[in-house]
């Protein structure tokens, strides 16, 4: 199936009537406002930082893996993509898809599930939230305001990209039900209401599910290329065994490094052409006629089908234990969360060793604040200034091999 532009879909967002920004700017006479995102974005010092910081493996681990910056470009990729061919703005799907990993600290899940533990007193801490926060407040790149001063709807997306966080009732439901939603989130909807118990733009639903795609596939080349399984392994998902049948038939005699190339590809195009099936049944199902009625929606409109949903979760069902939990993966960042943990409690201890520019924020006594101060300084590390600020203070960094 060719996947082409289509003419702007009437429930697409449309620059000339956003929201705005929460500190008013003159427009800019060469881009839209959506545009104009994306650029700021690219320019931000966090976006840059993406390039040392982990997917699954280690810097150490070699040049090919992952970085969260080649994830962040390839999730781009997916999501222009699927914006194309479903009508919708291109640069707002391109503009969360390029900030939606701004907020994870170093070591990748592991680094997040440290930080959580250490500010577990002062609200925990969440990637999600730490996105909207680097993008609000963190930046330091302007003379009028902090942050970027983002348009609402890319905000909205940032947040609400997997769906409401609250119910009408304005109570936290989904991942926030038990442990409510982030300081950083209500802290700022405090200011610029983001309607929370609402679903987001159908861009931020590309973009959302443009990473589920990406990770998987990628995660399988990662998988792959790194020893930690092998085709015939994944060749149990039924959905991989169907594509691996599929190219062993047609290229009997493949190397299997090439193999497994042509397997990333041809998934990666199946999982496109079924969102966008299943938006289109969604869509046409909904008959939305400007983008409050996707807002307003009981569901996502930009999905999987049923069918690769179920297939969906048997990748995940494989990577889980044999990538994310192997023994390998799970020694390296159990050293790296102790990093973290060292970082945080010597922060903490002596708060004249943080920068300059650090110092003086979340001063007095609020004690939630200054470990907050720290979660934030310590989540825009690169992995290896996280070791190399470690060596600074203690004699036993880990070699993270």
């Amino acid at each position: 199936m060719a996947v082409e532009a289509r003419p702007r879909a009437p429930y697409a967002s449309v620059p000339a009537l956003s929201r705005g920004r929460l500190h008013p700017e003159p427009a800019s006479p060469t881009r839209n406002d959506f545009r104009r995102d994306c650029d700021r974005i690219i320019h931000s010092t966090a976006f840059r930082r993406l390039k040392h910081k982990t997917q699954v493996f280690v810097f150490h681990e070699g040049d090919h893996y992952r970085t969260r910056l080649t994830h962040t470009f390839e999730v781009q990729q997916i999501a222009r993509s699927i914006a194309r061919a479903l009508g919708l703005d291109e640069d707002l799907a391109e503009a969360l898809a390029l900030a939606h990993d701004l907020g994870h600290p170093p070591f990748g899940h592991a680094g997040e599930t440290a930080l959580d533990q250490c500010l577990k007193a002062s609200g925990g801490f969440d990637h999600n939230a730490q996105t909207l926060r680097v993008v609000t407040a963190l930046e330091r790149r302007y003379a009028d305001f902090d942050g970027l001063n983002l348009v609402w709807e890319t905000l909205e997306g940032l947040v609400k990209h997997n769906g409401p966080l609250v119910d009408p009732a304005g109570k936290a439901t989904g991942h926030y039900s038990e442990s409510g939603l982030p300081h950083a989130i209500r802290e700022y909807t405090a200011r610029h209401d983001l309607q929370l118990w609402s679903f987001a733009s159908a861009e931020a639903q590309a973009a959302a599910i443009a990473d589920d795609i990406a990770y998987d596939a990628h995660d399988i080349d990662d998988g792959l290329r790194a020893g930690l399984f092998g085709l015939d392994d994944i060749a149990q998902v039924s959905l991989i065994g169907g594509i691996l049948r599929e190219i062993r038939t047609h290229h009997p005699s493949l190397e299997a490094a090439r193999a497994a190339h042509e397997l990333v590809r041809r998934l990666i195009t199946w999982m496109i052409e079924d969102v966008i099936a299943e938006s289109e049944r969604r869509i046409g199902a909904l008959k939305p006629f400007d983008v409050a009625a996707i807002r307003a929606a009981n569901g996502p409109v930009v999905a999987f089908s049923p069918a690769m949903a179920e297939a969906e979760k048997s990748i995940k069902g494989f990577l889980y234990p044999r990538m994310y939990r192997h023994t390998r993966v799970m020694d390296v960042m159990g050293q790296a969360q102790g990093v973290l943990r060292d970082l945080y409690a010597h922060y903490t201890a002596h708060p004249t060793d943080l920068p300059e520019e650090w110092r003086s924020i979340a001063g007095g006594g609020d004690e939630a604040a200054r470990a907050r101060r720290n979660g934030d300084f310590i989540a825009g590390m690169t992995d290896r200034y996280a070791l190399a600020e470690h060596a600074r203070f203690f004699t036993n960094t880990p070699d993270l091999r």
